[in-house]
C-alpha cells in the first residue's frame, strides 16, 4: 500500500506544481507523476534538513513535496530553456 500512497502523493503533488507555475509543460500524465515523485524526494531532503526526527505521512509533507516539485520543475524549464537557445 505505501507504493501506492507514494504514487498518489507523487501524482498530487506534481500536478499542483504544474498548476502553481505558469508556462507550458510538454509532460503528459507519467512525466507529472515523475515530477512529484522527485519532488517528493527533494522536498523530504529539505525537510530533514530542518526538522529531525521521523517524518511520517501528513499535511506538511505534502506541501513539502510540492514545494520540492515546484523547485524540480523549474529547474527543469532552466535546463530544457538552455538547450533550446
Amino acid at each position: 500500500m505505501a507504493i501506492i500512497a507514494w504514487l498518489i502523493i507523487g501524482l498530487i503533488a506534481g500536478a499542483v506544481a504544474r498548476w502553481l507555475v505558469p508556462g507550458q509543460d510538454p509532460m503528459g500524465l507519467v512525466g507529472t507523476l515523475l515530477l512529484g515523485l522527485v519532488g517528493s524526494v527533494v522536498g523530504g531532503f529539505i525537510g530533514d534538513l530542518l526538522v529531525s526526527g521521523d517524518q511520517d505521512l501528513n499535511p506538511a509533507g505534502l506541501i513539502g513535496s510540492i514545494v520540492g516539485a515546484v523547485i524540480v520543475l523549474l529547474l527543469y524549464r532552466a535546463v530544457v530553456q538552455r538547450r533550446t537557445i
